[in-house]
């Protein structure tokens, strides 16, 4: 291989997070961009300080882009992570329930060492 073949092949590759966003989670978030009449949006997940356990996760539409954010789309909907974050979210997958019980995200994290009771925020 040559080294222009190596620049190359690294320039193609595309840098993304390694979230993980269910069927039913991307068909809810775009549903709800859609009741809104946006297609210049889309999804993002922060992690932020806060919480009784630490850190807390943020789930929310924005418009704008931020130098070093991290893409990848579901189906049609674009979802991005700062660079701050995606460590803390790699390998995490969002879902979206409807049961009588419960109705909303949820998010699966396998970094996450405990979470409180409320299951907000997580260490």
């Amino acid at each position: 291989m040559t080294v222009e073949n190596s620049v190359e092949t690294r320039a193609a590759e595309t840098e993304t997070h390694g979230v993980e966003l269910s069927d039913a989670a991307a068909l809810k978030a775009r549903a709800l961009l859609e009741q809104e009449g946006r297609d210049d949006m889309h999804l993002r997940i922060a992690v932020q300080p806060g919480g009784c356990a630490g850190l807390r996760y943020q789930l929310f539409f924005d418009d704008r882009s931020v130098d070093g954010d991290l893409f990848r789309e579901y189906g049609g909907l674009k979802v991005g992570v700062d660079r701050m974050s995606a460590p803390y979210l790699q390998g995490a997958v969002i879902d979206f329930v409807d049961t009588i019980e419960k109705q909303g995200f949820t998010i699966d994290n396998p970094n996450a060492g405990g979470s409180c009771a409320c299951g907000d925020s997580f260490n």
